[in-house]
């Protein structure tokens, strides 16, 4: 006769099933392009990363693999797509496809930079808008969500038809700029466009701001700087933009402003795209010290002494922690323009 374990329903009552969220345990994924600030933010959340591998053929096709069984987990990806872009952009896309192919409950992709956002409209014949393609892209890959950090262009988040946090690192970079306690301080913004944003560093730190005007007439990615709006005369000087590839945009404005009788002249940006000779171009030139976030980790060049990494992984942390939680992420940043 075939004997049986005794019945979870004795005596003592039936064994509750452990209570387990509807998102699943949290996991935290670390793709090749930011394995140091997913480092970071895993610490910050207390968590461990989730075992995995990358790795690029000799003919250039890209491998991913999860070593971990991450089946009815609530998932985050970690991959910026800085340099070099496209094998970044494909191994974010393959791993996005391997959780969902591994039945994760939930899929987001963390882009701390997501360098298409540029190719964000039709502004010459017969282009492509390459930030809406990498959003399709993205999607028919099956994640269900998108954690990033100051976007080119804000509209962007409306290319996704998966729900968008968009983060930003002016938190992060004025609050250390507090820190410094610069006197006679101003904000500058390096062009009309990012204006709004200058004035929203500005108000941050309770200082006035000014507006820089260029042209930019073709793809060299060199400027003209055309005027300065507004005084900064015996003013310390804050250059802020969300990015910078050349730095020929800063320099050429900090040259501006020395001429308008400005003192020291800083620079922050949260994206330190910095192309082949960017770095040395900035540390010769007017520029006292540069600021740059950590969303970017693996530059072409050694950063030169006149640079300072600002960490965002606290914000990233906090942000995954209110995904998951099911929180509001827009309370990280209380007053800010959504």
């Amino acid at each position: 006769m075939t004997s049986f374990p005794p019945s979870s329903s004795s005596a003592e009552g039936p064994r509750p099933i452990p209570f387990q969220a509807p998102q699943g345990d949290l996991c935290i994924l670390a793709g090749s392009a930011n394995p140091l600030l997913s480092k970071a933010i895993a610490d910050r959340l207390g968590v461990t990363l989730c075992p995995c591998k990358a790795h690029l053929f000799s003919e250039g096709n890209v491998f991913v693999q999860i070593l971990e069984n991450v089946r009815g987990r609530d998932t985050f990806i970690i991959q910026g797509n800085h340099y070099p872009v496209n094998d970044n952009f494909m191994e974010l896309l393959f791993w996005i496809d391997a959780l969902k192919r591994a039945s994760a409950e939930h899929v987001t992709a963390v882009i701390p930079f997501f360098s298409y956002s540029k190719g964000d409209k039709k502004d010459e014949p017969r282009v492509s808008i390459r930030a809406r393609v990498c959003a399709d892209a993205i999607e028919a890959a099956g994640a269900d969500r998108v954690l990033t950090m100051d976007l080119h262009s804000p509209q962007i988040q409306g290319f996704f038809s998966v729900p968008v946090d968009h983060l930003y690192g002016r938190h992060v970079i004025c609050a250390h700029l507090r820190s410094l306690q610069i006197p006679d301080l101003v904000v500058c913004s390096p062009d009309i466009g990012f204006a709004k944003d200058a004035s929203d560093f500005a108000k941050l730190m309770s200082v006035p701001v000014v507006i820089g005007n260029k042209k930019r007439t073709d793809h060299t990615e060199t400027v003209e700087v055309l005027e300065v709006i507004g005084e900064v005369t015996g003013k310390n000087v804050i250059l802020v933009d969300d990015f910078t590839i050349t730095g020929r945009t800063l320099i050429a404005m900090a040259e501006v402003l020395k001429r308008r009788g400005a003192k020291d002249i800083y620079a922050a940006v949260t994206h330190g795209v910095l192309s082949q000779g960017a770095a040395s171009r900035i540390q010769d030139s007017v520029i006292k010290q540069m600021f740059v976030t950590d969303t970017i980790e693996c530059g072409v060049e050694p950063l030169p002494e006149k640079f300072q990494i600002i960490s965002v992984a606290n914000v990233f942390a906090e942000a995954i922690r209110s995904i998951h939680e099911r929180t509001s992420v827009s309370m990280l940043f209380p007053g800010t323009r959504v």
